[in-house]
């Protein structure tokens, strides 16, 4: 009976290994590179890029935004100070014009009253009142033929009195240029005889020209009677 043989006995063979590289050239050396390891707590170095800086500002000239804030300060002031002033004088020439338009009216009426108003005991100053008011066409007139004087005989004759009411006055319009203005009057006379007795009121309309003087003065430079009017 033949035995096994133990696999101690057996002999095994190895393959032969050797390093890489042409034969014959001896025993080649590993080269041993050595790797740091990074250590946890140390940041990795960054290269830093160094930025482009802009310029220097150069410094604020204050003294010459604080005398050009001033200066446009000082117009819009000018500016606001022009246009009240010009609103002032806009209302001053309003007034003025209505102020004179008024004393157009005031003198029309009054030439009116002076006119029709009067009584036994006051014809020379009434009808004096109303010469003196005159001017123009209208005073050439009375001044003509003794017209005042025998105005004042036809009110002694009467031997009453009359009064004359304005209802109304408007003017119409003025001319520049001969500083003349057209004024028309509304008025209602009443006259008594000379026992005291009163007679029916009657209306008159009446355009009174009034002129004004260079120094202001304004009289009634002449008479018309409207059309329609007595």
């Amino acid at each position: 009976m033949s035995s096994t043989p133990s696999p101690s006995s057996q002999t095994v063979r190895r393959r032969a290994s050797r390093a890489a590289g042409p034969a014959g050239s001896g025993t080649a050396e590993p080269t041993i590179v050595r790797i740091e390891k990074p250590d946890a707590d140390r940041k990795p170095s960054v290269s830093k890029v160094r930025k482009s800086t802009a310029p220097p500002r150069r410094m604020a000239h204050r003294r010459l935004v604080a005398l050009c804030a001033l200066a446009f300060g000082f117009i819009g002031c000018a500016a606001v100070a022009t246009t009240v002033v010009l609103l002032l004088m806009e209302k001053s020439h309003i007034e003025a014009t209505q102020a004179r338009d008024q004393r157009f009216v005031d003198t029309a009426t009054q030439t009116v009253e002076n006119m029709f108003s009067f009584k036994q005991s006051n014809i020379e100053d009434s009808v004096n009142r109303f010469y003196a008011g005159t001017s123009g066409p209208l005073r050439d007139m009375l001044s003509q033929n003794n017209n005042v004087q025998n105005l004042k005989l036809i009110f002694h004759d009467t031997g009453g009195s009359s009064e004359a009411v304005i209802n109304g006055a408007a003017m119409e319009s003025f001319d520049d240029i001969s500083k003349n203005a057209s004024v028309l009057v509304s008025a209602r006379v009443t006259r008594s005889d000379m026992n005291g007795n009163n007679r029916p009121s009657e209306p008159y309309r009446m355009r009174i020209i009034v002129h004004e003087d260079d120094d202001g003065t304004m009289t009634a430079y002449d008479l018309k009677y409207p059309n329609g009017g007595n």
